[in-house]
């Protein structure tokens, strides 16, 4: 997005990188220069509330929501996903 490179991206948090950004303001920073530059940030309902993060997550700008099947389904769909 910060380049031009793509039209829109979505980074969804799942898992125990709900945490680390939770706890980490270099990486919450960082996040939040993305969010400036247009890159969406979401996170998993069931990862974030099972860390006790999702308040924090809520703070920060982060959507949480329910991932299970939309993620399933954007994986089955053929669409382009990055996993890290």
């Amino acid at each position: 997005m910060m380049k031009g490179w793509w039209n829109k991206i979505t980074v969804i948090i799942w898992g125990s990188p709900a945490k680390l950004i939770a706890e980490n303001e270099k990486i919450r920073g960082r996040i939040e220069e993305c969010r400036i530059a247009g890159v969406e940030f979401t996170a998993c309902i069931s990862c974030a509330d099972q860390l006790g993060v999702s308040d924090t997550l809520r703070e920060l700008g982060i959507e949480v929501k329910p991932w299970g099947k939309d993620l399933t389904d954007l994986l089955q769909s053929g669409k382009h996903v990055l996993s890290v």
